[in-house]
């Protein structure tokens, strides 16, 4: 039987790039994602370079009820080897999704959802991919969203941060699989080339030295997306490397941020977590 590996918003950038890399390795492939055209289009790529048969699940992510039913029909198929929770997404503008502010939703809640429905069937390893944006985000996880303005790079550092800190407090607290986080670092993306070109993602400060700033991240996002996919990938397939693990954009392991080993912020991400996306959905009107 075929080793099983799951990649969400695996249609396209890196998460297609780390299908195939899955897929060469000898896994049979499913990549999740909105868009069934595109899911077809990437199912035909994979498929013409490795030898396990792939397929495309179509779900949004953005929707925790959406991955909620994902997560169902995975699970009733039985054993899973690898999880890859590539999903991401940057907003220049403040939104919701459920009530929720999206880009904790989408980077964060998503991945962890999905991640403890599936630990059931899961047998081998969960890999979530991170980002060097962690380093600006405001480290407090009282809430979902700190006080002050809305600054959508910052935003999107804070759900990664959220999300890595889930990502090692999970290695400790379970041996069933190993849970590892992947920095591809920049590459020339669908959401890199889509909402880092506007100075309103950073706050006043930076806005002041834009042109300097809008340089740095045209140079970080102007790699390929093969490139950005050997961390995940080398998370996923190297059983050597022991839970926990950070491999960083040069795929090699890398010390973690030091606020996401923090066990208070840690102990806060998964209160957030729990309360506001619950392993059994909540009906309309039933306080949880």
């Amino acid at each position: 039987m075929a080793r099983k590996a799951v990649v969400t918003a695996g249609t396209g950038g890196i998460g297609l790039e780390t299908a195939l890399g899955l897929a060469q390795a000898g896994f049979a492939v499913t990549v999740v994602g909105r868009n069934a055209e595109r899911g077809a289009q990437a199912v035909e790529r994979i498929n013409a370079r490795a030898g396990e048969p792939a397929r495309f699940l179509q779900a949004d992510l953005a929707s925790l009820d959406a991955v909620r039913a994902l997560a169902e029909r995975i699970a009733a198929e039985g054993e899973l080897e690898v999880l890859v929770n590539n999903v991401g997404a940057m907003f220049a503008d403040r939104a919701e999704f459920d009530g929720v502010e999206a880009s904790f939703v989408v980077n964060h809640l998503s991945p962890y959802l999905l991640t403890e429905l599936l630990l059931p069937v899961l047998t081998g390893r969960v890999v979530n991919v991170t980002s060097g944006s962690v380093v600006v985000a405001k480290k407090v996880f009282d809430e979902v969203e700190p006080p002050g303005g809305y600054y959508g790079f910052h935003w999107y550092g804070r759900a990664k941060l959220a999300n890595l800190a889930y990502t090692l407090d999970l290695a400790q607290r379970q041996t069933k699989v190993a849970v590892l986080a992947a920095d591809p670092g920049g590459a020339d993306t669908d959401m890199t080339d889509g909402t880092m070109r506007t100075s309103k993602i950073v706050s006043p400060g930076l806005r002041l030295l834009w042109p300097l700033v809008r340089r740095t991240f045209e140079k970080a996002t102007s790699g390929p997306a093969a490139m950005a996919a050997r961390s995940s990938i080398l998370a996923a397939t190297d059983k050597t490397l022991p839970s926990g693990t950070v491999i960083g954009r040069r795929a090699v392991p890398v010390s973690p941020h030091r606020t996401a080993t923090d066990p208070r912020v840690q102990q806060a991400v998964r209160r957030l977590s729990e309360r506001h996306a619950p392993l059994v959905r909540v009906p309309d009107g039933v306080s949880n």
